[in-house]
């Protein structure tokens, strides 16, 4: 078992995610019924802010901050940071619905990690997918906009591409390998 670390969100998707992703870390959710706004302008503003947001619930403990999003070209590259609040828990149908009749469906899954050690020590991974909105949902696996985003080189959307496929390529995949490289050893 590695290192116990507090992530902070209440998204048990990217729970499963994040621990299969991040081997060396025992991941669980902080235990609150609340977290700080994501008021920040970029995703690590709003990966950092919850990332120590966590450290004074779990002090001396690893804790982790995430944030992420998509970009859609047809929305001025928006919603962004504001993903979540923007599709109010509809996210497919949302875009769809917002795209409808657009043909600039270009667009960018993007993931912030902010991890703290024990010590206070701050590690970063960034990571991006990128792809297009399809026309309409498809798939039965992942969440959020996973239904209808169509990653570069692929036919298939996320959902219908799988979680195995996620692990390897989605934009957190591509951020938790770039906070490995970062940590170096995450129990060390």
């Amino acid at each position: 078992m590695g290192a116990i670390a507090r992530l902070a969100s209440s998204n048990a998707g990217k729970l499963r995610e994040l621990r299969a992703l991040l081997p060396g870390f025992d991941l669980e959710l902080l235990d609150t019924d609340s977290f700080p706004p994501e008021t920040g302008a970029t995703y690590y503003d709003n990966a950092r802010a919850k990332a120590r947001y966590a450290r004074t619930l779990a002090p001396g403990e690893w804790v982790l901050g995430e944030d992420s999003g998509i970009e859609v070209e047809g929305l001025g590259w928006g919603p962004g940071v504001e993903s979540a609040r923007w599709a109010a828990g509809d996210e497919a149908g949302r875009l769809l619905v917002a795209l409808a009749g657009n043909p600039r469906r270009a667009a960018r899954y993007v993931c912030e990690l902010v991890a703290i050690a024990p010590d206070g020590t701050e590690h970063r991974g960034t990571g991006m997918c990128t792809g297009r909105i399809g026309d309409a949902p498809h798939g039965h696996e992942g969440f959020g906009f996973d239904p209808v985003f169509v990653p570069d080189g692929e036919t298939r959307t996320v959902a219908d591409l799988g979680n195995d496929w996620k692990r390897l390529n989605s934009h957190r995949a591509r951020a938790a390998q770039a906070l490995l490289r970062d940590l170096g050893s995450p129990t060390s």
